[in-house]
This record gives structure tokens, sequence and C-alpha cells, in this order.
């Protein structure tokens, strides 16, 4: 397995597996490989409009995970991509006033990166998390690295408990004001990964 960036041109080009990598990957079940889900297929193609969206944002890059099959044929096995952040982004949208002073400096600053998506099979998310070697962990790590001394910032809904525990598992915290400060009544949680 390797990991490397693709460019917006790579992407578009592929947007179609990628899709399909988000119908493999954001199921609760685990699936045979080449299955999609025929009732996430919605899910799949609103995932792809939204990817869409963030590409155009200055400073994008996507990471993805291939491994070469014994056939020779390269397959997309995971995925995760963000962008910068400012203060007044409306990436922040639903979490105006919950914002922790010193983050919101950093963001003003263009230290912060946001996460948008990690997209890693259900055994990823499960099986040895808390490992360096952990393909999401050496993911998002990658992609942090790609922009030096920027601290990464993700978004969960407050629902989303399996993504929430799994990227705490992943080595994000949550801010001290998640515990019992005012972001409680925010409609989503922010996690930082620095």
């Amino acid at each position: 397995m390797f990991v490397r960036p693709l460019t917006r041109r790579q992407i578009g080009d592929r947007m179609g597996e990628l899709g399909e990598l988000y119908g493999h990957t954001s199921s609760s079940e685990p699936h045979d490989p080449g299955f999609l889900d025929p009732s996430d297929r919605a899910g799949s193609a609103a995932f792809r409009r939204r990817l869409a969206g963030h590409m155009r944002r200055p400073g994008f890059e996507l990471l993805v995970a291939e491994a070469v099959r014994p056939s020779g044929a390269t397959v997309l096995t995971a995925c995760a991509y963000g962008f910068p952040v400012r203060g007044t982004d409306p990436w922040w949208q639903g979490l105006d006033g919950y914002l922790p002073e010193a983050l919101f400096r950093t963001a003003l600053s263009g230290k912060l990166l946001a996460v948008a998506g990690v997209l890693v099979e259900r055994r990823v998310r499960t099986q040895d998390p808390t490992r360096e070697w952990n393909l999401a962990r050496r993911l998002q790590k990658r992609l942090l690295g790609d922009h030096t001394g920027a601290l990464g910032v993700t978004l969960v809904d407050r629902g989303d408990v399996d993504t929430y525990r799994a990227l705490l598992a992943w080595g994000w915290s949550a801010l001290p004001a998640e515990d019992g400060g005012a972001s409680r009544f925010a409609p989503r949680r922010l996690l930082v990964l620095g």
C-alpha cells in the first residue's frame, strides 16, 4: 500500500472511484470488494458534490492510498483531504461564537488545516487505531506534514459517535470546552490534531 497526492485533474478523472470508496467506507457493514450498496448511491453522489466544492478551495489537497492486486491492477483503498481555513471562513458555520480565542488566532494566522474527510475501511477504524502505522493515522499525518506548522481541525456531527470515537483513537483531541463549555451547544464537535 502506498500513499500519494492527486492533482485536481487526477481527482476529476477518478471521481467515480472516489464515490465508490465513499460508498464502501461509509457503510456500517463490511462489503466485498467492488460492491456498492445501491441504497447509498445518493450518499455517494452527495459526497462527490461536496468533494467537487472543496476542490475549488485554495490549498486543497487530497491523498490516496492505493494497493496493487496480484493481477497488477491498482485499487484505491483510502483517502484523506483538506484545505486551509481562516477565522472568517464559512467552514465554521454553526460554530460562530464557540471557537476558543487561541484557535481563532491560529485561524487568522493561516495555520489551520481543515481535514474535511478521511475515508478508510471499517477494519482500519477498529483494528489498531492507536498504532502509528494505522492507515488513517498515516494519511492524516502526511496531510498535515505537507502544511508545515499547521494544526489540523475537523468537525463531526454530534450524532456521529462512531466517527467521533475513531478520530479520538487516531490522535484527535476534543477542546477542553467540549467537556462543559459553551461549545457543547454547537451542532458539531470540533476536534484538533497537532
